[in-house]
């Protein structure tokens, strides 16, 4: 889509592309790791993208490129977000390259929204179609070929072929291929066992917990992509990107290489003290979105990170906690141990430290979390409520939020969009949901989330790009804090 600003420079020309597949597994993950891993390899600065609101594929992405991986997702961002995101993350960059999520067609409730077409179509972006052929030759032109007819303005720029049994497999595809159809095809990647990432209960082993070791995967990845052209891809998916700082920024973030010390953020002035944040940084705690953490900065807070499952205490000074999800219940045993920090969070809350808390954050601040082999672990009793794992139980939502009352996050009425998905349930609670208002994309009303004193928490992971407000909400609730904070 055309840039409307008032003042366009010349855009610079250079290789971006969304990846995107035939199908959900059929290798997108593999695939767009494999082309980073490439890239890199050449010494280019590799900006990767995700479409919709997955975490863990960004911390692979991040592991190969050295930079954070941004979630683009229209549901929780808008039009105008995505964009801008894009823009302000790709700048400095030699290649961006974004993952898809789903079938390349596949959007919300079946139409196209916020799918990997509607989303190349947005940003004008040309697409690489990764196809499993796994167990199909000639088919494979047939499938190809509806995906190319299906949409004439989506642009697909260059075909991987992903599960292929041999070189002699690839051959007899290519040789299937009608000859507009074969020149599409940029190489492939043979089946190997090498490329795996285990899944677990909601999606793959994340990079930290992640058993191979990191040099392990590089290598597989290299040598996986010794049979993809490179410079045929670079060369098919030149494209010409405007100038982010041409675009309106709806957020107003920072550059991504800057940081809270190199700018002068809203809510603190020349000689004031930072406010800090706590932000739970380890294997349980790994969910985030980077756009969130930089409005968090650019609202005033110093980022500080520590580690539940390690740390005995808080960071020094902390006027505030962001507690992100994760997999909190596959450390219960660390959690449990470490009653001191416990004690702690539960002394400040009482003091009126704002605590904001997301899914795993949330089941950390409970009384109890029961595993999925029915052992109750002990947790930080912050909420009087208990949570219990259920592999019977999946609740997947997109949401939009509308706050209750009075919280960190801002006045009664705060709205808010973001994103559930979890496989938990509460079993018991002294607290009634309190903290939000939620409807769901498919309609559903009803209430969730718990305030208790400066406390709010939910299984909802919220996106502030639409609402740049409630960073500095949560900031004025940690000034407001940090004046009588005592010691502890």
């Amino acid at each position: 889509m055309k840039n409307t600003a008032s003042t366009d420079p010349a855009p610079r020309s250079r290789p971006a592309f969304v990846v995107a597949a035939t199908h959900s597994s059929a290798g997108k993950t593999t695939v767009t790791a494999i082309l980073l891993r490439l890239l890199r390899e050449r010494g280019l600065n590799v900006q990767a993208f995700k479409i919709g609101p997955d975490f863990i594929d960004p911390g692979y992405h991040r592991e190969i490129t050295g930079r954070p991986s941004i979630n683009l997702d229209l549901w929780m961002m808008g039009a105008e977000g995505v964009r801008g995101s894009f823009s302000r993350w790709s700048a400095g960059a030699d290649v961006c390259v974004i993952e898809a999520m789903g079938g390349l067609y596949d959007g919300e409730n079946g139409t196209e929204k916020g799918s990997a077409a509607h989303i190349a179509k947005l940003l004008g972006l040309p697409v690489v179609v990764v196809m499993d052929v796994w167990g199909m030759t000639r088919t494979s032109g047939a499938v190809l070929g509806g995906l190319m007819a299906f949409d004439p303005e989506v642009r697909i720029a260059a075909c991987v072929l992903n599960q292929v049994g041999s070189r002699t497999h690839a051959e007899m595809v290519l040789a299937a291929l009608p000859g507009q159809l074969r020149e599409l095809v940029a190489g492939w990647v043979e089946r190997s066992e090498h490329l795996r990432v285990d899944e677990r209960h909601l999606g793959l082993t994340t990079v930290e917990e992640n058993p191979t070791a990191a040099a392990e995967r590089a290598a597989a990845q290299i040598a996986s992509g010794r049979t993809v052209n490179v410079d045929r891809l670079l060369a098919t998916t030149r494209t010409a990107l405007a100038d982010p700082t041409a675009l309106p920024d709806p957020t107003a973030l920072p550059d991504p290489g800057e940081t809270s010390a190199h700018h002068s953020p809203r809510g603190t002035g020349p000689g004031a003290s930072p406010v800090r944040l706590a932000v739970a940084r380890d294997a349980a705690f790994c969910f985030y979105y980077e756009e969130n953490l930089r409005a968090l900065e650019d609202a005033g807070f110093t980022l500080v990170p520590f580690r539940p499952t390690a740390d005995s205490q808080l960071p020094d000074g902390a006027d505030a906690v962001y507690l992100g999800g994760g997999y909190p219940e596959s450390f219960t045993a660390e959690l449990a141990a470490n009653r001191s920090l416990a004690h702690e969070l539960r002394t400040r809350v009482g003091h009126g430290m704002p605590i904001y808390a997301e899914c795993g954050g949330m089941m950390y601040l409970a009384r109890s979390l029961t595993g999925f082999d029915g052992k109750a672990a002990t947790m930080t009793g912050v909420l009087p409520i208990d949570v219990v794992m259920d592999r019977r139980y999946l609740a997947i939502h997109y949401v939009d939020v509308r706050t209750q009352t009075l919280s960190p996050l801002g006045e009664a009425g705060q709205r808010a969009r973001g994103q559930e998905f979890h496989q938990s349930r509460i079993t018991a609670a002294e607290i009634e949901p309190n903290l939000y208002e939620v409807t769901t994309s498919t309609g559903e009303r009803r209430r969730a989330g718990f305030l208790l004193d400066n406390v709010a928490a939910s299984y909802i992971h919220l996106h502030f790009s639409m609402h740049p407000e409630i960073p500095r909400n949560f900031l004025s609730a940690a000034l407001r804090y940090s004046k009588k904070v005592p010691v502890v």
